[in-house]
């Protein structure tokens, strides 16, 4: 097996680390000092996303399209990789959830009068948006569960229901929803009682409740917010791709928002390896260097053997949604979701305790790293229900 990447991804690598080292390591402190500051949308952010187009490095995420790079996902995830390393340097390449997921549904599903209403802003990093699907009254890792309603009345819909964990709805930017609920709770089929439609964010009846902070980091990336949907219509033009295909969508969208996702903490477990092994070396306790003790080489030889396990999962994956298509990648794109957060959070936690205390604080940026990837085990899809997948899957070999 040929596991080198093509000189097309080489150099798209090099351009793209090069962004970083000019324009987001440099600005990482002002990011922070603005976050303190109480602006939970630094201007850094908006500042540099010029740089980035005009780099010809913005919305390198789309695979096989003509609005973005024409990236395969397989071309897409060492890029992803090397944006993640800062967990707020995506957006500035348009590459940040969940627009990105938004913006494939939208290429996919959304009619060509919704594509340029909100589509095309998207893709020039004009606004942002939002994916509501969580509920905070059940259990949402089963998404039959959810209970918000969509109801047809004459050439409207008329949405009602309480989200949360509503990816970007705080963001003063976002200006759109892709909003899941159920436009048929009869239909026996249980997966095709479920819609998706896009709400408009300044929709009469469209309230954000409250923000969510995650561990305390109100101004983590992708803040989510709780939101409210009382009586709120919209033409029947905004309905994707027709009633009761809400869970068809999904599949489409989840798929390459989880492997997203995993790209992006490789890179973030990768920055907080590299921050171990500079810290250890530079301590020294009991008489030896810190990263000399025993305890310190195993957690450091197993941070690189976990690292390079999860990044060559994830590779594969992305290579077999590339060749077979997300449905039949399904397994491998489920044991990525679970491999991936977990082996962030081991090697994160292990670099906040060789940094002792100040691995607990913000200095370090690895309490924030721990925060996010914990989210991970969580978002599109818990550990328990990925497993579940991937025991049924494993066991119907055996029939």
């Amino acid at each position: 097996m040929d596991f080198d990447f093509s000189p097309k991804v080489k150099e798209l690598q090099k351009r793209v680390s090069d962004f970083m080292d000019e324009y987001i390591y440099p600005n990482e402190a002002r990011y922070h000092r603005e976050l303190a500051a109480g602006n939970h949308w630094p201007e850094v952010i908006e500042e540099l996303k010029p740089k980035a187009r005009a780099a010809g490095l913005w919305n390198l995420f789309l695979p096989h399209s003509d609005k973005g790079a024409g990236l395969s996902n397989l071309e897409y995830a060492p890029l992803c990789e090397i944006m993640g390393r800062v967990m707020w340097s995506p957006e500035v390449f348009n590459c940040s959830a969940p627009d990105t997921g938004n913006m494939e549904v939208l290429t996919r599903y959304g009619s060509p009068e919704i594509q340029k209403l909100w589509l095309d802003p998207l893709l020039a990093g004009e606004i942002r948006s939002c994916f509501a699907m969580t509920e905070p009254a059940v259990a949402s890792s089963d998404a039959t569960n959810i209970q918000a309603s969509i109801v047809r009345d004459g050439d409207h819909y008329v949405i009602n229901g309480r989200k949360w964990f509503s990816s970007g709805a705080p963001d003063p930017r976002c200006k759109v929803f892709i909003f899941m609920g159920k436009t048929n709770p009869d239909n026996p089929n249980k997966h095709e009682q479920q819609s998706m439609i896009v709400v408009p964010m300044d929709t009469p009846g469209v309230s954000v409740v409250r923000e969510l902070p995650i561990f305390g980091y109100a101004g983590a990336p992708d803040v989510t917010g709780e939101t409210l949907f009382e009586n709120v219509r919209v033409p029947v033009g905004n309905m994707l791709l027709g009633e009761g295909r809400g869970f068809e969508i999904a599949q489409g969208r989840l798929g390459p928002g989880r492997i997203h996702h995993c790209m992006r903490v490789i890179g973030v477990a990768e920055r907080a390896l590299e921050a171990m092994c500079k810290r250890t070396r530079t301590r020294v306790a009991f008489g030896k260097p810190v990263s000399e003790q025993t305890v310190t080489l195993e957690r450091i030889a197993e941070s690189r053997i976990m690292l390079d396990q999860a990044r060559l999962l994830v590779l594969k994956a992305a290579w077999m949604m590339d060749t077979v298509g997300n449905k039949v990648a399904k397994k491998e794109i489920a044991m990525i979701k679970v491999a991936a957060p977990n082996m962030a959070c081991k090697v994160i936690d292990w670099a906040i305790q060789a940094h002792g205390g100040g691995g607990i604080t913000d200095d370090f940026g690895l309490a924030l790293a721990y925060a996010n990837a914990r989210l991970l085990r969580i978002a599109d899809g818990p550990d328990e229900v990925h497993r579940n997948q991937i025991g049924k899957l494993e066991l119907a070999k055996y029939k």
